[in-house]
């Protein structure tokens, strides 16, 4: 066989096996798209129930008629629950977070009782004549529930820090009662046995505020936490200071479980109408904070 018969048998046998390699390619169904990595939510959720160990310390007014009031928690458990009535609260918190932005709502709402031995008569607004006797008891309930927004401006190592702002909403009914005996002007009151009641009907109001905190992240699982803000609008001032230290102790089913404890003051001075339509709330509530948050 000569060269170029070679050349020749050499270059069918090339065509013919690329050929096949097409054909087969052909027959192959295309390849897949890539799978994009899977997408995962930014925000975290975290919610928080708790009780509010709350002691008041203030001046309550109710139809231009003020007492002075000093309860420990202890007091105003004794004067509710351990007098038949009922101490009610309902406490939470929740916080979205995407990086460095949170959002988050509080809300409390409370029946105290506080018998005669923790409020103290102090006497009528003018526009009210005559005296007030002995005091008797004192009942409120009152709610809040505050809705804000926070950023994180700064950080450093385990140390962040934010600003916030937002509002707060408060609602409130209260009770005075006084010696009828020895109650003079008693024509606006209501009466049951010897007493002598003013009753503020519903009373409420909204204040603006603005704050900062601290978040510490003291070891793996806890954090210390420092906040305080101050505000006014439909009162004429407020603030609020809250330190609190969370520490996981589970985790199930994406579920982190923590343990909350610290202390709670707010402070609010509010008032509205004159004589025997005044209504005011001079008071500072604060106390120990225990929760369970669950973050998710």
């Amino acid at each position: 066989m000569t060269l170029s018969a070679k050349h020749c048998g050499l270059s069918i046998l090339v065509a013919l096996t690329l050929g096949s390699a097409r054909a087969e390619a052909a027959d192959l169904p295309p390849p897949a798209p890539p799978v994009p990595p899977a997408m995962t939510s930014a925000w975290t959720f975290r919610f928080t129930p708790y009780g509010w160990l709350t002691s008041l310390n203030g001046n309550q007014t109710v139809k231009g008629r003020t007492a002075k009031v000093s309860a420990s928690f202890i007091d105003i458990v004794d004067a509710t629950a351990g007098n038949g009535g009922t101490l009610v609260g309902l406490m939470g918190d929740l916080e979205a977070r995407n990086g460095p932005l949170a959002f988050y709502g509080n809300f409390v709402w409370t029946k105290l009782g506080i018998d005669r031995s923790n409020v103290r008569s102090r006497g009528v607004v003018p526009g009210v004549t005559g005296t007030v006797g002995t005091s008797g008891d004192m009942s409120v309930s009152m709610a809040t529930l505050e809705v804000g927004s926070a950023y994180e401006v700064a950080r450093f190592g385990s140390v962040g820090f934010d600003v916030l702002g937002g509002a707060r909403y408060w609602y409130q009914r209260a009770e005075l009662s006084f010696d009828r005996a020895t109650t003079t002007d008693i024509g606006d009151l209501s009466f049951a046995r010897n007493l002598a009641i003013a009753r503020s009907g519903s009373v409420d109001w909204l204040d603006g505020f603005v704050g900062a905190r601290m978040r510490v992240a003291v070891a793996p699982g806890q954090e210390l936490l420092l906040r305080g803000d101050i505000g006014g609008g439909g009162s004429k001032f407020s603030w609020q200071a809250i330190a609190a230290y969370s520490f996981d102790f589970a985790e199930k089913n994406g579920v982190t479980y923590s343990g909350i404890i610290g202390y709670r003051a707010l402070y609010v001075d509010y008032e509205q109408g004159e004589g025997r339509r005044r209504y005011a709330f001079d008071m500072l509530q604060h106390g120990p904070v225990v929760g369970l948050s669950l973050r998710f």
